[in-house]
């Protein structure tokens, strides 16, 4: 098993592999397309062709794809002291003898062809831009604080300005209810979606997500989202909208055991 960086002569294969379930490979092809000064890609070749990938963003992010052997491989290569899985079940245990952790949890790609949709608005929803950044992002930090805790409105805005479009719903003119998404060549995504605790079980999260849904599927064909295992409100709103499971990753926040051992020492 050969283990190599993505550079311009694997392109063509590397694209060929991906393209083929583009779903399962969303931050490949995003990350490598958008993101290239903070993506690194690693492919493990075998027999001419590749076999699995691993993707590096901003030194602290890694995915995983591929066989378990490509996994194992492409480990071997990866040395950051600290990181974050998106990884298939067959490679946890290969981070796991890398990488000590005492958070694990379940992810699950979900996925809507256009076709299967279940349109539920029942409150007026709103397009937001920078003006309402500071709002977004403290709503962000107040609902899942060890997810967002740091992130500024600032961040939101450079974020609409590569692209990102927000959505939401005011109560009393106050934003209450937002969501995000970003359309791209391939599909639409749909990112991140919180509601402040006191306005949940009253439908906003279902209207802000289905106005988005049925503005992408005017343009894409297939709208996908991830969202934690144990999210099962969450899970309910998107499968009453149309959303099916797709795939199932394990997410692992590790340090690295060498590092933790010289620590000891």
């Amino acid at each position: 098993m050969e283990v190599a960086p993505l550079d311009q002569k694997l392109e063509t294969i590397f694209w060929e592999y991906i393209g083929r379930d583009i779903p399962h490979h969303y931050f490949f092809a995003y990350d490598w397309r958008y993101e290239k000064g903070s993506t690194r890609i690693f492919l493990a070749l075998k027999g001419g062709r590749v076999d699995g990938a691993m993707l590096i963003y901003g030194e602290n992010i890694v995915q995983l794809r591929g066989s378990s052997e490509a996994a194992k491989a492409l480990l071997e290569r990866l040395e950051l002291d600290k990181a974050t899985f998106t990884c298939e079940e067959q490679h946890k245990p290969h981070v796991l003898e890398k990488y000590k952790s005492e958070w694990i949890r379940e992810i699950i790609l979900m996925l809507l062809r256009r076709g299967e949709e279940k349109i539920h608005v029942s409150h007026p929803v709103v397009s937001l831009n920078e003006i309402d950044a500071e709002r977004i992002a403290a709503i962000l930090r107040e609902v899942k604080p060890e997810h967002w805790g740091e992130i500024t409105g600032r961040q939101v805005i450079e974020g609409m300005s590569r692209g990102t479009f927000w959505k939401g719903i005011r109560v009393g003119g106050e934003i209450v209810s937002v969501a995000s998404s970003r359309i791209t060549e391939w599909l639409g995504l749909i990112g991140i979606v919180a509601t402040l605790e006191p306005h949940r079980n009253r439908g906003y999260a279902t209207s802000v997500v289905s106005e988005m849904v049925k503005e992408i599927l005017e343009k894409k064909e297939n709208v996908i989202l991830h969202v934690l295992g144990d999210n099962s409100p969450a899970i309910r709103v998107y499968g009453k909208i149309g959303f099916k499971p797709y795939r199932k990753y394990v997410y692992i926040k590790g340090e690295r055991k060498q590092i933790l051992e010289g620590a000891t020492d």
